[in-house]
């Protein structure tokens, strides 16, 4: 797999500014394991989605509010999957919850 070498960098730097207490070494090895759990992390999206007969484009709610639209409000998320966190560099992970297409509306 190839890697988007620019993204990593401001990845890290993005990082480094905004934990205090790390060295620039630390972010970029955070940077890094983003970057590996990126890959990671579409697989199980799919996989969920797969699970849940799910057709249609999906995104979490601040996916969805970053391309300017928002959850209708009431609506439950159609699936969940359990994400890997690399920016903490501690394996950590996350429920995310995922809306589908016909849960938004323009803002």
């Amino acid at each position: 797999m190839r890697y988007n070498l620019s993204k990593v960098m401001l990845k890290a730097w993005k990082i480094y500014r905004k934990t205090k207490g790390i060295s620039f070494g630390e972010a970029l090895h955070r940077a890094w394991l983003s970057a590996k759990a990126e890959e990671v992390n579409n697989t199980l999206i799919e996989t969920a989605k797969k699970a849940a007969n799910i057709t249609e484009p999906v995104n979490t709610w601040a996916r969805w509010k970053e391309l300017g639209f928002e959850v209708i409000h009431g609506s439950k998320s159609l699936f969940s999957a359990v994400l890997i966190w690399g920016s903490r560099g501690d394996g950590a992970t996350y429920k995310a919850s995922f809306f589908g297409e016909s849960q938004v509306q323009p803002i």
